[in-house]
């Protein structure tokens, strides 16, 4: 039985992109023979205050536990056929986790799926920006036996460093976002269609980017209208009345769905480019219309007018949106298309099989001569 060691930052369960790049593939993969073991470096105890500001005696401790951690890690590698490593092995500018991982017997696999190769900092860690060095992931591929990146964008980066490069779009679990009716028909009595966005403290400045077209479509609709924001950080606007929600794992499918339409604004950067528009998938999948900047793999997901809309310019935003707040009929039809696109391009079902054929095709590589099919 094939043995996998997952390499991450993170607990179970706390990061979009570990849960939705394979976590969520756990199941399965045990169920066709693979023995798997997850080593993460930060406690929930610790997350908020390595995150926030300050804190910087926990943070110190958090870095000494997370090294200790990664050590033992060396000390068993030869245990695994595979060590499967999500973005980084550490949190600063070392790669001396991953090159003894290299050295190991096991094959190496990473999966990234932003584009970590450019700066991007919490808010709560920039004073400590100077750990960083980002050139690493382009060491780690080339130390990598295998790299999966989440789009065309990244694998053209990848493929710079190292030949060995597949595609895995980040990937949603269509029986777990799945539209419960009774919660629609609830919300349809208060008369208001609510405009909703998802994401973290670190993309609210996105979110920014696309208030001055909604303060418009406020000023067109009035009370027909109300915002949400899903967020691990309270967001408010005066001029837009927003209501924000504290996301949690256990309500995020019963919050999504109170969005009439689902928006996902970007920036046109390579940071951005880089993204792999889980937070459209998230609405798509729950039948939300959904209205996303045309940037990166958005303008794969999005066929316009069919399973959502592109919007570009603030004319866009507020004509696009405004079409959707006129007609539920429109919001019905672009929202059952969206799902369709989901189930049958970027979902579990549609790629698991995919990632079980990597992880089978992966064990057998020959290390010395590299050699993938």
């Amino acid at each position: 039985m094939p043995k996998i060691l997952f390499i991450a930052a993170h607990r179970p369960g706390r990061s979009p992109s570990q849960r939705f790049r394979f976590e969520q593939y756990f199941e399965f993969i045990i169920r066709h023979g693979f023995e798997i073991d997850f080593s993460y470096l930060i406690s929930d105890k610790d997350d908020s205050k390595f995150y926030g500001e300050g804190n910087y005696l926990t943070k110190f401790l958090v870095l000494l536990k997370s090294f200790l951690i990664r050590i033992k890690d060396i000390f068993i590698a030869n245990n695994y056929d595979l060590i499967f490593i999500q973005r980084e092995a550490f949190m600063t500018g070392t790669t001396f986790f991953e090159k003894r991982f290299h050295k190991s017997k096991a094959r190496i696999i990473f999966d990234f799926d932003d584009s970590i190769w450019l700066s991007n900092v919490s808010d709560g860690n920039k004073n400590l920006e100077w750990l960083k060095d980002y050139s690493k992931t382009g060491k780690i591929i080339q130390l990598s036996d295998l790299i999966i990146a989440g789009n065309k964008y990244l694998a053209d980066y990848a493929f710079n460093f190292n030949p060995n490069v597949k595609i895995i779009p980040t990937t949603i679990d269509t029986d777990y976002h799945i539209k419960k009716t009774e919660k629609q028909n609830e919300k349809k009595e208060t008369g208001r269609v609510c405009i909703g966005w998802t994401g973290t403290s670190t993309t609210l400045k996105h979110f920014q980017l696309i208030i001055p077209a909604l303060v418009k479509i406020k000023e067109k609709y009035g009370d027909k209208i109300e915002f949400k924001v899903i967020a691990d950080k309270f967001f408010s606007n005066s001029l837009l009345e927003i209501k924000t929600t504290q996301w949690r794992k256990e309500t995020e499918i019963k919050d999504l769905i109170e969005i009439d339409i689902g928006i996902m604004p970007l920036p046109d950067n390579d940071w951005s480019r880089g993204k792999c528009g889980f937070k459209g998938l998230q609405y798509m999948a729950l039948e939300i219309p959904t209205v996303m900047s045309p940037v990166g793999v958005n303008n794969e997901i999005i066929k316009e007018g069919v399973n959502g809309f592109l919007a570009a310019t603030e004319d866009d935003w507020c004509e696009k949106i405004g079409r959707l707040i006129d007609s539920g009929d429109l919001r019905n039809k672009i929202g059952k298309e969206a799902r369709k696109t989901v189930i049958e391009k970027y979902s579990v079902e549609s790629q698991k099989n995919i990632f079980l054929q990597l992880l089978n095709q992966a064990v057998r590589i020959n290390k010395k001569e590299k050699n993938f099919k």
